[in-house]
């Protein structure tokens, strides 16, 4: 599907991303697209109007008035002509002013009026794309139902290497498409997604733990409730921002909280999804005091964990779909396919450690997925939410809902 005949109003706010916006511009574009930029005035150092407006075909506004005539450049008209409004890059400057209703410039003044969607692609360094007032702004633009973009990891221009990077102009173009096509395929369904690790303690300070970081749960529950439903999250301990109130959200610790989470909630689910990393086994005793150190070694007897995915899917009704996941290190087909079997998925996500870029903590993945029904896919290394989007293809394609 190409973008032809939409209209996308692309804000450029003050970054060095900046310059990425012309390579944006020129993929909007050649999509079919009506490109009309609007520029702040700092943003103006970073790249001209002149490059904006030869790959756009349109004029660049980045102040109220035209020209010395005196006409202004009207901001309410701006957008109501608007079909998406999307800000590439935003830096922390204009995201605290869209974060807190500040209208200073031409850009900002746009935004307020718009009564289209919103995507917002932030881009800055490593330190302030996590400084808490930064977290705390992206958290307020989500909860106005704005779709954030969220940033990459990569090499900054600080020569710091780490998350803050713009979302590149060929990912962004997807994810606009997959706006415009996007339908409401899980209108009125019920889904419950576990995701994260669990904690399992050894005393009041220490804990079993994995390297799980939740991400790629929180592409499909985001992406879930884009397509209308009603999605309940059962999360254990995670480190990401997240708009919990767009959910039915439950936090949890251990494996087997999250088992009395999920238990409770899933007789009443159309579909399961099981991508939390539970660990298998935790402390037999936990110490009531913090264990002092004194040997040089020490012994932890352990105990196996609640099977969650095992035990539920032995009360699987017929009309529930149930989906896992699989990280494994070696024999990795063989393995998740003996998983897919024995824990009554429909469905199983093979994700290898050995594959760069997949796994935990990562904006990336590479996975193979089986059903029961004997069918294969194998993805490319891709963002986890265009590995979510195709995740959930699968789920449609096997559903009784949409089979018609």
């Amino acid at each position: 599907m190409s973008l032809q005949g939409k209209r996308i109003i692309l804000g450029v706010s003050g970054s060095i991303a900046a310059y990425k916006s012309a390579h944006l511009t020129r993929l909007l574009v050649k999509e079919g697209a009506e490109v009309q930029i609007i520029m702040s005035t700092s943003a103006l150092d970073f790249i001209t109007p002149l490059t904006l407006s030869t790959l756009s075909k349109r004029p660049v506004y980045h102040q109220f008035q035209k020209d010395e005539t005196g006409e202004w450049n009207n901001h309410v008209e701006l957008g109501l002509w608007a079909d998406l409004f999307l800000v590439a890059p935003m830096s922390a400057n204009t995201l605290g002013k869209f974060a807190n209703g500040i209208c200073d410039n031409l850009l900002t003044a746009t935004y307020l009026s718009a009564r289209c969607p919103v995507m917002l692609a932030p881009a800055m360094d490593l330190d302030m794309y996590q400084h808490p007032s930064v977290r705390k702004n992206l958290e307020t633009v989500q909860s106005f139902g704005n779709h954030l973009l969220d940033a990459e990891s990569g090499e900054l221009a600080s020569g710091l290497s780490g998350k803050g990077r713009m979302m590149e102009p060929e990912h962004i173009v997807e994810q606009v498409k997959r706006f415009f096509t996007s339908k409401l395929d899980f209108q009125g369904k019920k889904v419950l997604i576990t995701l994260g690790p669990t904690q399992e303690a050894i005393d009041p300070v220490r804990y079993i733990s994995n390297h799980s970081s939740g991400k790629m749960g929180m592409a499909l529950a985001e992406q879930l409730k884009e397509q209308g439903a009603e999605v309940y999250v059962v999360a254990g301990p995670i480190h990401i921002s997240v708009d919990k109130s767009k959910f039915h959200w439950l936090d949890v610790m251990s494996a087997q909280e999250m088992f009395d989470a999920s238990a409770e909630i899933h007789p009443k689910m159309d579909v399961v999804i099981f991508a939390a990393a539970v660990a298998d086994y935790g402390p037999a005793e936990v110490a009531p005091e913090k264990i002092k150190k004194s040997e040089d070694t020490m012994q932890i007897r352990l105990k196996k964990n609640i099977d969650i995915a095992l035990t539920l899917g032995n009360q699987k009704h017929p009309n529930q779909l149930h989906v896992g996941f699989a990280l494994e290190t070696e024999n990795e087909s063989a393995h998740a396919k003996a998983k897919l079997a024995k824990k009554n998925f429909d469905m199983i996500v093979l994700n290898s450690m050995k594959e760069k870029g997949a796994g935990f903590r990562g904006d990336t993945n590479k996975v193979h997925i089986f059903t029961k029904n004997g069918k294969q896919v194998e993805s490319s290394l891709m963002q986890k939410s265009e590995i979510a989007s195709m995740i959930l293809d699968e789920i449609k394609k096997m559903s009784s809902w949409t089979e018609a």
